[in-house]
Order: C-alpha cells, then structure tokens, then sequence
C-alpha cells in the first residue's frame, strides 16, 4: 500500500513542475494577447486620426505612370 502512496506523490509533483509551466506559458500567452490588442487598438486610433488615403489597390503595386 506504500508504494501506491509514494508512486501518487511523486506523480503530484511531477504535476505541480508542470502546472507551474503551464500557468507561465499561459501568463505568458495572456500578456501577449493583450499586447497585440493594445497595438491594435492603437493603429486604429492612428488610421481614425489620419487623413483618409488616397491610394487605390495595393500601395505598393505599379501605377500606369511606372517606367517598369
């Protein structure tokens, strides 16, 4: 009956090791999802703040005046 005990122990903590990882991976992930919606929040701010662009497609495709 001991070793059920001693085996159930050294799996709890074995678990505890892990849950601490676990909570800090998902401390990690929560704080990265807030950083994002902050830096997102904020370019929509920017965009409401700014001038309305003027462009037409994809900026960074060629124009009919292009040489190219």
């Amino acid at each position: 009956m001991a070793m059920k005990s001693d085996d159930h122990k050294n799996r709890a903590a074995k678990g505890g090791a892990h849950s601490k990882e676990a909570e800090a991976k998902r401390q990690r992930l929560a704080k990265n999802l807030r950083d994002n919606l902050q830096r997102r929040k904020q370019q929509m701010r920017a965009r409401r703040a700014g001038a309305a662009d003027e462009t037409s497609g994809l900026p960074a495709a060629k124009t009919d005046e292009s040489q190219d």
